[in-house]
């Protein structure tokens, strides 16, 4: 069973944000970011009650910079839709394994202990953040 409903432009969507967001991370970082984008659209807390689909998870406002970039627009490829599939159907991985936010604070920085949420873990040059406990997100 998927971690979530989801359709095939679903997979395609959420491709091209784990690409933009982490390709110089590899396959690894890229569905690290997957699983942030499955987590938010599960969520049941704060901004993301409403956020029932990966297009709303995506295209929120504020929320990844990336959409705005070459890398986004353009189609992924095969192996990128396998890696978001793999995001949507199973793929759950520390750091992100609850988080709904990252951070890439920039080359030989430290994480933040603190973005918008508790500082859960590290990846390469990303920071994975939980919800605070109290909010109850369901994850």
């Amino acid at each position: 069973m998927p971690r979530i409903k989801y359709i095939d432009s679903d997979v395609t969507l959420l491709a091209r944000i784990m690409r933009a967001e982490a390709l110089s991370e590899g396959e690894i970082g890229m569905q690290l970011v997957g699983n942030v984008v499955v987590n938010r659209v599960i969520a049941t807390c704060g901004t993301f009650k409403k956020m029932n689909t990966v297009s709303k998870v995506v295209y929120q406002k504020g929320q990844f910079a990336a959409v705005n970039t070459p890398l986004f627009k353009r189609y992924p490829t095969n192996k990128e839709r396998r890696l978001a599939k793999e995001c949507l159907e199973t793929f759950t991985k520390w750091p992100a394994t609850r988080a709904l936010y990252f951070k890439n604070p920039g080359k030989n920085k430290s994480c933040p202990k603190q973005f918008w949420g508790p500082f859960v873990g590290k990846y390469k040059q990303h920071c994975f953040y939980r919800a605070e406990n109290n909010l109850k997100c369901g994850l």
